[in-house]
């Protein structure tokens, strides 16, 4: 052969129109093929890992309309000739001569993988062509738009559903280029889109048969399985998504040969090992790489930096990494966006790496262990690193425990800069003023640090802010009322803090507030009224504070409230508001452990959205509405620990979302009702009501209705007999007391006259006391029972003096009850 040129496999396509489909090496071990300019069809392909193994092989082209031809071949065993399969039409070459020295190339003298697969056992040439059951290991396969149509018929195959129908036109009565997401040039397919067409099934290794495809985008599907290690044959290909798939295992390492590959997104899949080194070493032209949210291990291909000159977007966040950040990325100039949290990163925040790359958009590295300077003292060298990055918006270094102090560099980093990430961190001292020179601030969360001092005022400063988290640090004092500037402010959290002081009525400004958190602070005096003019607001929470007063009005209407509405543990009173009825789309309603009073309110019933209501720990009276029960969306009520009484309202069981109720420790009576959530509740929902039964172990047990019905007769017919005895003996009483008083009367009478007209009879029957007969009787001692008859008894008593005297005894009972009552002596 004579005037040889030497050209690499990929320029075959581009200088004479055909695909080569042939053994592929990494690195330096590649092809080179030498064509004769005299005699373009003859060919000599070597291998650089084997030097001592080549090919020539010979090809002609087919005349046209000619069908004939053969094929011969020497495969290190015997020169055979075989017809071809005239049924074959998609073969291109007639004639062709494979020729090898007398051993074959022995693969454990080259360590580098020499073939590629078989493709099911078939020739490449073409998936309906097998020519003497000879399965050659590679060779020249000229495709044609009728391959490109077979390819994707059989893709077809490999999709078992299609929801969207989305393949529907995919026939042999529309054109191919037609096809629904296929895109044709010069009679070829190039473009691939089925993305977000829900499709189940695997992805086919016979896409790797449409040589021309430039972009394969299968994103937002169902496929399940490998990818196919053929699709690393698609040379052509520059853009390659498989994004939010079921795809498993790992990268094929054929990948590599991807040489014009500019753009992979592999993410949200279920891939594994460790990175695919082929890919970040030998495919030079990509400039985008995301493979997050997978499960890959391992370090992060250490020369990525120097084999990936034009890499813009690298995203490996969501994964199990666990190198450092290699130092090679510092020769990616052109890096926009490095994106490697949440894996298990180590070593110093990249401080060189990222000061040489001017470039940079995006930086997120949150939730690694990687740590600042000086023993992660120190925050300043990091800083100062990334003050030259004129295009940073968004810097996220959360969760990674980095200590120091903010440093008042961070005033000076560039005003592009919308967004900063450090919460959980182990950050301290005070929050730099200086701060609000980043103007284009949009988000700044410092919260879960050790940050102390006082909120600077400043912050107001910053126009654009809409969401600022401080929360869960130690810093105290007032609210800045300035904070009320900030009209675009979204999302305000303070809360577990040490503010104290009241709630500043100028926030009534933030028109925009979705957000309001300034629970667990020590915040005091009332709610201000005027935060219902906060008429977006979704979420508030002011629990755990010492806010006294009633729930205002205005704020108890907000019918933006969407989320959580939490005022417990508080020193909130006054009843529940019936304006809480508004608040048709809220999830959840919290004020426990308050000194709320009244009753609640049936108009609860109408926040049909609600999830949770917690009233518990506070002293509400009456009975439970049986309009909560209307609640469809109610999993959890509370109402433990008040005053309420009356039966348990029985439509609570019809909340069939309903997983979760406490009534403890109230005055509820009468059965628990069953059915429901009352069949699986246990004991501990109802203690501390004493008057209610079941038949859950530890409450006493119900009677039945005829049981009650016995005893309550028979509880009326004890009631009569008593009232008719008692009757009875009342009456008795009264005839016998009125014979008595009038005997008494008569005999006085008689007394009267004989006393008036004989003194001496007064003189000779003296009166005395019940107290000196009780002494002259002993007490009316049994001894001294002379005699007993219808009108009492006798006793002898001796008085004093030595007189003795005869005593009836009338009415004893009478008497004691009445001691000093003056009577006759006998």
């Amino acid at each position: 052969m004579s005037k040889i040129m030497t050209l690499r496999v990929h320029e075959l396509e581009a200088q004479y129109g055909i695909t080569w489909i042939g053994p592929l090496f990494n690195g330096s071990a590649f092809h080179t093929v030498s064509i004769d300019k005299d005699n373009p069809n003859i060919f000599k392909s070597q291998w650089s890992a084997c030097s001592t193994t080549y090919v020539r092989l010979g090809m002609q082209r087919r005349p046209a309309g000619d069908s004939s031809g053969t094929f011969a071949s020497s495969l290190g065993i015997s020169s055979s000739t075989f017809s071809g399969d005239n049924s074959c039409s998609e073969v291109e070459s007639l004639a062709a001569r494979f020729e090898t020295p007398d051993q074959n190339p022995d693969p454990t003298k080259c360590p580098r993988q020499m073939f590629l697969s078989k493709f099911d056992g078939q020739l490449r040439i073409s998936h309906h062509c097998e020519i003497a059951n000879k399965k050659l290991p590679w060779c020249i396969a000229p495709d044609g738009i009728a391959t490109d149509k077979s390819a994707l018929l059989n893709f077809k195959k490999s999709v078992a559903i299609d929801p969207e129908n989305a393949l529907g036109n995919w026939n042999e009565t529309t054109h191919i280029c037609d096809w629904n997401g296929v895109l044709c040039s010069q009679d070829r397919v190039i473009w691939l889109d089925l993305k977000g067409k829900h499709l189940q099934g695997a992805i086919s290794p016979f896409l790797s048969n449409l040589s021309s495809l430039r972009l394969l985008d299968l994103s937002d599907n169902s496929f399940q399985g490998p990818i196919p290690s053929e699709l690393g044959t698609l040379v052509s290909l520059e853009e390659l998504s498989l994004r939010g798939n079921a795809v498993q295992e790992q990268v094929p390492e054929s990948f590599g040969a991807l040489i014009n590959l500019r753009y992979i997104d592999l993410s949200k899949n279920y891939l594994k090992g460790q990175l695919p080194t082929s890919l970040f070493y030998n495919c030079t032209s990509l400039q985008y790489i995301d493979l997050s949210n997978n499960f890959f291990i391992g370090p992060i291909p250490l020369d990525t930096g120097n084999r990936l000159p034009s890499l813009e977007n690298l995203d490996l966040y969501l994964n199990q990494l666990n190198s450092t950040i290699p130092t090679s990325l510092s020769n990616s100039s052109m890096m926009t966006e490095l994106d490697l949290e949440n894996n298990f990163l180590s070593g110093g925040l990249p401080s060189e790496i990222v000061r040489h790359m001017p470039m940079l958009k995006v930086l997120h590295l949150s939730n690694n262990y990687l740590t600042s300077d000086d023993g992660n003292t120190n925050l300043t060298p990091f800083f100062r690193a990334i003050s030259n990055l004129t295009h940073l918006e968004e810097l996220e270094l959360a969760g990674n425990g980095l200590g120091g102090q903010l440093p008042s560099i961070i005033g000076l980093l560039h005003v592009n800069l919308s967004q900063i990430h450090l919460e959980d961190n182990l950050i301290h001292g005070v929050i730099p003023p200086n701060i609000a020179n980043l103007s284009n601030l949009t988000l700044l969360n410092l919260s879960s640090n050790l940050l102390n001092g006082t909120i600077p005022s400043e912050l107001s400063l910053l126009p654009k802010l809409e969401r600022l988290c401080l929360s869960n640090n130690l810093l105290q004092g007032s609210i800045p009322s300035p904070l009320s500037k900030l009209s675009h402010l979204g999302l305000l959290d303070l809360s577990m803090n040490r503010l104290s002081n009241s709630i500043p009525t100028s926030l009534q400004n933030l028109t925009q507030l979705r957000q309001l958190l300034l629970n667990d602070n020590l915040l005091s005096g009332s709610i201000p009224p005027s935060l219902g003019k906060c008429v977006n607001l979704e979420v508030l929470d002011l629990s755990h504070n010492r806010l006294n007063g009633t729930i205002p009005a205005e704020v108890a209407s907000l019918d933006s409230m969407s989320f959580y509405f939490n005022l417990s543990n508080n020193l909130l009173t006054g009843p529940v508001p019936l304006e809480l009825s508004k608040m048709d789309k809220v999830r959840a309603i919290d004020l426990s452990s308050n000194n709320f009073n009244g009753e609640i309110p049936p108009t609860l019933g109408s926040c049909e959205e609600v999830e949770l209501i917690n009233l518990s720990r506070n002293a509400i009276r009456g009975t439970v509405p049986g309009t909560l029960g209307s609640l469809v969306n109610l999993k959890v009520l509370d109402l433990s620990s008040n005053l309420l009484s009356g039966d348990i309202p029985s439509s609570l069981q019809k909340c069939d979302s309903l997983i979760q109720l406490n009534i403890s420790f109230n005055n509820f009576s009468g059965p628990i009702p069953t059915g429901g959530i009352f069949d699986i509740l246990t004991v501990d929902s109802f203690e501390g009501n004493p008057l209610l039964c079941g038949r859950l172990t530890g409450i006493p047990t119900c009677h039945s209705k005829k049981n009650t019905t016995l005893h309550s007769g028979k509880y009326l017919l004890s009631l009569v007999s008593v009232i008719s005895t008692l009757a009875f003996v009342i009456t008795i009483c009264c005839v016998v007391g009125y014979q008595n008083i009038r005997r008494r009367s008569i005999f006085r009478r008689k007394e009267g006259l004989s006393s008036k007209s004989d003194p001496e009879l007064r003189s000779k029957y003296p009166r005395i006391t019940y107290r000196e007969l009780v002494e002259a009787t002993n007490g009316f001692e049994p001894s001294k029972l002379i005699g007993s008859g219808g009108y009492g008894r006798v006793y002898k008593g001796v008085f004093g003096d030595g007189s003795a005297v005869a005593k009836w005894k009338l009415c004893e009972e009478f008497h004691k009850r009445m001691p000093d009552l003056e009577i006759d002596s006998a």
